[in-house]
């Protein structure tokens, strides 16, 4: 058994091996918050991201004999449902066509006294609403700490296009910042 699942979880996933009803729903069950959280990160809406979610779950449950129960299970997971993200982005961008600029320009990192004051809600709000290659690039580096040569090969992408749709992703999220910091001073002094 791993130091990483324990008991409980590892008899689940036997009972998924066997194909069993009821410990792939426990399961399910049991870690839909955390995978729910890491697919929201990746999607533009609620909508997408359960999508991202199911098919993911699909993968788990289809590929579960895979899985190395030396290893952490959570791990394994999140990392099915980083990739079944990216798979559903790869296919989105196919029609889409991406600026390649090798000399990204590096802004200043986001304002981290205005991030420190948003709740986590409101950071992920404005991370969705960012263009799709953009929020890709951002969550892989910022969130999930992929190095840029790391993005570039999951997303097929240039190391240059990686950094200019990182960069572009902060200044968009500045700009975000700025406008909402407007709107609340306007409301205060209203």
């Amino acid at each position: 058994m791993s130091e990483h699942t324990s008991a409980a979880i590892l008899d689940l996933l036997d009972g998924c091996l066997r194909g069993d009803r009821r410990s792939q729903e426990l399961l399910y069950r049991q870690f839909y918050g955390y995978a729910m959280g890491l697919c929201m990160r990746y999607a533009k809406n609620r909508d997408e991201a359960k999508e991202i979610l199911n098919e993911g779950f699909f993968k788990v449950f289809t590929k579960i004999e895979s899985f190395d129960r030396e290893r952490s299970f959570k791990t394994w997971l999140g990392r099915v449902m980083i990739n079944t993200a990216l798979d559903q982005y790869r296919r989105e961008a196919k029609h889409q066509v991406f600026e390649d600029v090798e000399q990204a320009q590096h802004l200043a990192a986001i304002d981290a006294n205005a991030v420190s004051q948003l709740s986590h809600q409101e950071l992920l709000g404005m991370v969705q609403e960012l263009p799709p290659a953009y929020r890709m690039v951002f969550s892989l580096a910022v969130i999930d700490g992929y190095t840029h040569e790391e993005i570039a090969e999951k997303l097929e992408i240039s190391v240059g296009a990686s950094k200019s749709n990182l960069s572009r992703a902060r200044e968009k999220l500045k700009v975000m910042l700025s406008k909402k910091s407007l709107d609340e001073y306007e409301r205060v002094v209203r």
